[in-house]
């Protein structure tokens, strides 16, 4: 009997063609989804029959109640080596082999930048103005070099970050919650105390992973200590930042915007009051997405079927 295999959350429609699903295509049968699941009742009940699932990210959640309602689930995979949505304890209880893939690149640090770039120099605002036949120049830009980026964790992506801030003429400070001065002056940046970071920076970038540590890490107090010029990025995870209170400082005009690509709740709902401000650049999750990354995400989930279906699995979790 052929097994089923679902591959999840392909809002761009390119899964099939960015991999050779040919290769299994005498083992599995494959189905897309492009469209997001409305709650964790909708996946388990679209998804009850098969036995591989492919995921993409944290896009779908497979946390205990839907593992435990899936019973024909025997193999499930993500798209980079970490997801914080899966409960893998419940899959290793379940007997449910979980596997990742590698990536390719650090995209989220140019997201970061076009992000600071937009709210700094309205680009892609100016640009609709252009295309719409509006009048002139209306805007004034602010020129980066000179200012002050307060980069949120300094990993991978943080100092790729930090790298370009520096490249634009910026001073550059650093801080997390283990973030040494040894660290700091080993990527040539600053290091500054929490307090000091949100005080001083003109552009704040986080680039921390979402953890139970890491999770309202950017509080109420914290954005209250920006000036009322400076600017938030968050292309890590949208719980990283309490967002009530940045949506409250947004709408009082406390800071000067925010770039936001990473949400509590994905997809944001289209009624969001985040939609409706003027004074915040808004990306629906596009750190990870980019062609590169996703050619390499889905050869390795074909990859890792293959390994799997020989009862050698690869690049195992948990």
């Amino acid at each position: 009997m052929t097994i089923r295999c679902a591959i999840l959350d392909d809002y761009q429609n390119v899964a099939l063609k960015l991999a050779d699903w040919d290769s299994l295509k005498d083992k599995i049968e494959i189905t897309v989804f492009d469209k997001p699941f409305a709650s964790g009742a909708d996946a388990i009940a679209a998804l009850k029959d098969f036995e591989i699932v492919c995921a993409m990210r944290e896009r779908t959640a497979f946390g205990a109640d839907v593992l435990n309602a899936l019973p024909k689930l025997k193999l499930l995979l993500t798209s980079g080596m970490r997801n914080a949505s899966f409960d893998l304890e419940t899959a290793k209880a379940r007997g449910i082999t979980v596997c990742g893939t590698g990536a390719v690149g650090n995209p989220t640090a140019g997201l970061a930048i076009g992000l600071m770039l937009e709210l700094t120099r309205k680009i892609g605002f100016e640009n609709a103005r252009m295309k719409a036949g509006e009048r002139w120049q209306v805007t004034l830009g602010e020129d980066v070099e000179g200012k002050t980026l307060g980069v949120i964790g300094l990993g991978k992506l943080g100092r790729q970050v930090a790298a370009i801030g520096k490249a634009l003429g910026m001073k550059v400070i650093a801080w997390s919650t283990n973030l040494t001065r040894e660290a700091c002056e080993q990527a040539g940046v600053a290091y500054a105390t929490k307090d000091e970071l949100f005080a001083s920076s003109d552009v704040i970038s986080i680039h921390v992973v979402l953890s139970a540590r890491s999770r309202g890490l950017v509080s109420r107090a914290d954005i209250a200590r920006m000036k009322p010029t400076a600017y938030l990025i968050n292309t890590a995870r949208g719980p990283i930042v309490d967002e009530a209170a940045l949506l409250e400082a947004l709408q009082a005009r406390k800071i000067a915007g925010a770039g936001l690509d990473t949400y509590s709740q994905e997809p944001l709902p289209t009624d969001h009051p985040l939609r409706k401000l003027d004074n915040v650049v808004l990306t629906p999750h596009l750190g990870y997405v980019t062609a590169e990354n996703y050619r390499r995400y889905y050869t390795e989930m074909v990859e890792d079927i293959a390994a799997w279906l020989k009862g050698t699995p690869m690049r195992t979790l948990g």
